[in-house]
């Protein structure tokens, strides 16, 4: 594949900071970064962004050092992230806060915390992790003197909720995950306030934060797995894309230690990834012939995305990983402990609030009797645990804590 003459300016369907739709509150501009420099930076100093460094992405942080937490996984995804935004012209600025933010709404204990606690919280709404990264971001985060939340631009804050795409038809009927459930009540009460156009895509730089996931969930995931010991070299030579490349790397370093093997697939698979999406949405975003930031919106599809080959490829390594790492028995048995911690912390704090710490305790006898407020109270307080405090909090209340390894 030939190099990419990466763009030295920012392309015209570029998101604009100096035309950004602002901020709830009104703030001075800032002499030293641009609009998008702000968010990037409000993140990573978040209290929010600070606990991924203790949140599991697969494995229990217990097992092992070397594996991924939601922060090595999103500072990952911020790294893919600029790299597609910087070849397709794009404000890497933006795309790069999206990828640091996309995962700040996450339970500790991986996907298994927000399972149950969107069944804990079934009777007053469900959770939804990314609803509840908005929350974080608009309301939950206790920093500055004249707001609460971040305060980000109206751009950062539509990526964050609809990097992954529309959440309603043109009819205004809720979309994939939601199509059941409805919209989450955090995204629709924020939506009235100030609306993030629900039904339309999002930015270009939205769009890339959202396929770098991807990337990084795939490449990081495999490369867990092999250390771990979940899945190994012939389990992986099943996606005839893997097995090509295992054939590749003996071919030009036959004998090649295994430590080194593994990092030879996951920089090939990133590599072909990149080069792909930044090759195919050119090709999109040539043939749409998107001359601003509100023609990549209006599109029937994204601007930004892999070929139909490379999708193909994506959707075997998926399905590859679901069903040979995630729910290997070694995970399985994990996962059913930590959810005995969610179930058993949730009704505790919700029926005796005051076993929260003072200000939690506090914000919970201002709200009183009613149980839909107070439940998620407790489930913003429960959601913002890491793993190891969702474990101590455990042992303090029940004298007793599973051992997650």
């Amino acid at each position: 594949m030939p190099a990419f003459e990466f763009l030295p300016k920012r392309a015209p369907y570029a998101a604009d900071a100096t035309q950004t739709r602002g901020r709830q509150i009104v703030e001075p501009s800032s002499p030293t970064r641009t609009e998008f420099q702000r968010d990037r930076d409000r993140i990573i100093h978040s209290t929010a962004f600070r606990r991924l460094a203790h949140k599991t992405q697969v494995f229990v942080p217990h097992g092992g050092d070397h594996f991924r937490t939601r922060l090595t996984h999103s500072i990952e995804v911020g790294q893919i992230a600029r790299a597609l935004a910087r070849a397709l012209g794009l404000d890497d600025d933006l795309a790069e806060a999206l990828a640091l933010a996309h995962d700040l709404g996450h339970t500790p204990f991986g996907h298994t915390g927000e399972d149950v606690l969107d069944e804990l919280m079934g009777p007053y709404g469900g959770f939804d992790h990314n609803a509840q990264a908005l929350r974080i971001v608009t309301k939950l985060e206790r920093r500055y003197a004249t707001f609460d939340g971040l305060n980000l631009t109206w751009e950062t804050l539509e990526g964050l909720v609809k990097h992954n795409g529309p959440l309603l038809g043109p009819n205004g009927d809720p979309l994939g995950r939601y199509a059941k459930r409805g919209l989450p009540v955090a995204i629709l009460e924020f939506d009235a306030v100030q609306p993030l156009d629900l039904s339309h895509h999002s930015s270009a730089e939205a769009q890339a934060a959202g396929l770098a996931d991807d990337i990084a969930y795939n490449a990081h995931d495999i490369d867990d797995g092999l250390r771990a010991g979940l899945i190994d070299f012939s389990q992986i030579a099943e996606v005839d894309f893997l097995r090509d490349i295992g054939s590749e790397i003996e071919s030009l370093h036959p004998g090649l230690e295994p430590a080194r093997v593994v990092h030879e697939i996951v920089r090939r698979l990133i590599t072909h990834f990149i080069e792909d999406a930044i090759e195919e949405s050119r090709r999109r975003i040539a043939a749409t012939g998107v001359a601003g930031a509100s023609d990549v919106r209006a599109q029937s599809l994204p601007v930004i995305g892999f070929s139909q080959a490379t999708t193909s490829v994506d959707r075997m390594i998926k399905s590859f990983l679901y069903k040979n790492m995630y729910r290997h028995h070694r995970l399985t048995r994990i996962r059913d402990q930590a959810a005995e911690v969610i179930r058993n912390l949730f009704p505790r704090f919700f029926e005796t609030p005051h076993l929260m710490p003072e200000e939690w305790a506090e914000a919970a006898a201002r709200i009183g009797p009613e149980e839909a407020r107070r439940a998620r109270l407790v489930c913003d307080y429960i959601a913002g645990m890491t793993d190891r405090y969702a474990v101590a909090e455990h042992r303090r209340l029940f004298d007793q804590a599973p051992d997650l390894r």
